[in-house]
């Protein structure tokens, strides 16, 4: 029987501070500095997932939906919301949160695909995910209207 595991395995929460080296001149975080730290988010929620070390396969969206400034601070939520027999759909969530007045505001949402590797960086089999909240059963129900578009594009241009 193939191995199942609650995507609560996966969940994974980071908290970041925003600082002068983070921003451009009006402020704001890079888009760049945030993508890393969602790109490191997934990593470690699919790594614990798959415990195997894992690499980004693709990144299929990065909405930015707000800005945050210096002294916010970011807090990340990546969680695993679908498998395939070697790759792991990860959403990550970033949230910025004003310490001065503690409201939060959802800043970037993105899914990103990771392949677990072996230790010959050849892809691994991994677990079924089982969504838990009702936002992971959405995302989960959405997994193969995203292959397919992944797909779609990989043969149009002749890439992930």
């Amino acid at each position: 029987m193939e191995q199942q595991l609650s995507a609560n395995v996966s969940r994974t929460i980071q908290t970041k501070l925003v600082l002068p080296p983070d921003t451009n001149h009006m402020g704001t975080i890079f888009g760049g500095t945030v993508l890393s730290y969602i790109d490191e988010i997934a990593a470690i929620a699919a790594m614990k997932h798959s415990k195997k070390v894992v690499v980004t396969a693709s990144i299929d969206n990065v909405n930015f939906l707000s800005s945050a400034k210096v002294g916010d601070i970011l807090i990340l939520e990546g969680v695993v919301i679908s498998t395939g027999r070697t790759s792991m759909e990860v959403y990550v969530k970033v949230e910025c949160q004003n310490l001065e007045t503690g409201n939060r505001t959802l800043n970037t949402t993105s899914i990103l695909t990771m392949v677990a590797i072996d230790q010959n960086g050849k892809p691994f089999p991994v677990p079924s995910v089982i969504p838990e909240t009702e936002e992971e059963e959405a995302l989960f129900k959405g997994a193969s209207l995203r292959k397919e578009r992944r797909l779609l594009y990989k043969n149009v241009n002749g890439t992930v």
